[in-house]
């Protein structure tokens, strides 16, 4: 199959990039960068990062433990700290594209399918950009994938970007 240039008309653009802890997501992203943004005079690019929902805990786990303040407090400093560390891959890399672009970042938290499908529909972005794990069927079957999922229930353009390695 050939590859078909993409090319955005409007001259203020809004794009979103799902990024998540993956190369795959890093690679849509300056794939993004390289070939979506250079195409438009003002871009605003969204760097939308879903975070698993805190874990709702009882006093007593399911064995009948107590979790402690420290644990919990322990596993809401790793979310926050994965944060950090994703959205300063992806701003190192919007850093080595010299292009003027504005970027926004936000980070939600739930199921990634749903929080990328309720952000895009309250923000009406022109195109959302995401990676592709590349899962096979029974894999896909199992996990679901949320990319396919977005692209059947967003009402803009999805642009779904393989890694090479993975083609």
């Amino acid at each position: 199959m050939e590859a078909v240039p993409v090319k955005l008309e409007k001259k203020d653009c809004k794009i979103v990039v799902a990024v998540d802890e993956s190369e795959e997501s890093m690679y849509a992203l300056s794939w993004c960068l390289g070939n979506l943004i250079p195409q438009t005079t003002i871009s605003n690019l969204v760097l939308l990062y879903v975070k698993s929902p805190p874990p709702v805990y009882s006093s007593l786990d399911f064995a009948g433990y107590i979790f402690s303040g420290d644990v919990i407090r322990a596993l809401e400093a790793y979310g926050n700290d994965l944060v950090k560390s994703v959205m300063g891959r992806a701003q190192d890399i919007c850093g080595k594209f010299r292009i003027d672009v504005n970027v926004e970042r936000i980070v939600g938290s739930g199921d990634a399918k749903d929080v990328i499908c309720n952000i895009v529909d309250r923000i009406k972005p022109d195109t959302l950009v995401m990676g592709s794990h590349g899962y096979g069927f029974f894999k896909r079957t199992l996990l679901g994938s949320v990319s396919e999922h977005c692209a059947k229930h967003v009402k803009c353009p999805v642009v779904i970007v393989k890694h090479p390695e993975k083609i």
